[in-house]
Order: C-alpha cells, then structure tokens, then sequence
C-alpha cells in the first residue's frame, strides 16, 4: 500500500509566489474592484423603464466576470443617453469606475495565439 506524502508546493519559474498571502490578496482585490463596478452598474440602470431596462438588469445581475460589465458598457450607456444631471452622473461615475478596473481602456482576451485587445 503506497501513501501520498504531504503536498509540497514549490515557487516556480512560472509560477513565483502563488498561492502566497500577496497572490490571494491582489485575487482579493481584483474581486473586490468588480464588485463594486457592478454596484455602480446597478445602481446606473435600476430607474431604467420597460424591456429595455429589465433585460439590462438581467444581464447585469448575470455578470460573474469584469469583461461581462465591460461587454455591457455600450448598451448601458446607450440607455442612459438622456440629458438631465442624474443620468449625466451615472455615465460619469460609470466611465470613472471602468477606467479604474480597465487603466488601458480595454480587455486583454487570452486566446491560444495570443492576448487580444478589445477596445
């Protein structure tokens, strides 16, 4: 009968430092930064009426990473394209809160040939 001895985990090249306090604190603070993107979206498009802003919950209430809110920008924005100070607001703290979570202005999508830039 063979027993497993005890995990050992060792830093590697490509690997420095994971799993060590700072790597699930910046996994901490990233999840933390999405949050509350997504309180701002929410918060954006809950007096949205009809269809439109029920489908635009759903969705956002559907986000499980930063790019789903990042897909959703434009549609958001669209939706809260009237004039009136409240809604000039949400799209300022929007915009604000976005270039926070994404400093480059876009996603970077993994693919197997490469990194991606959606802009």
């Amino acid at each position: 009968m063979s027993t497993a001895g005890p995990r050992r985990f060792f830093a590697s090249a490509d690997l420095p430092g994971a799993g060590l306090p700072h790597d699930r604190m910046s996994r901490l603070a990233a999840r933390r930064a999405f949050v509350e993107l997504k309180h701002v979206f929410t918060a954006a498009i809950e007096p949205l009426p009809g269809r439109q802003g029920d489908w635009l919950r759903l969705q956002v209430r559907a986000a499980e990473e930063p790019v789903d809110l990042w897909l959703l920008r434009a549609p958001v924005m669209q939706a809260l394209s009237a004039r009136d100070e409240a809604t000039s607001r949400w799209r300022a703290q929007l915009r604000k809160s976005l270039t926070a979570l994404f400093p480059d202005g876009g996603v970077q999508l993994a693919t197997g040939f490469g990194v991606l830039a959606a802009h």
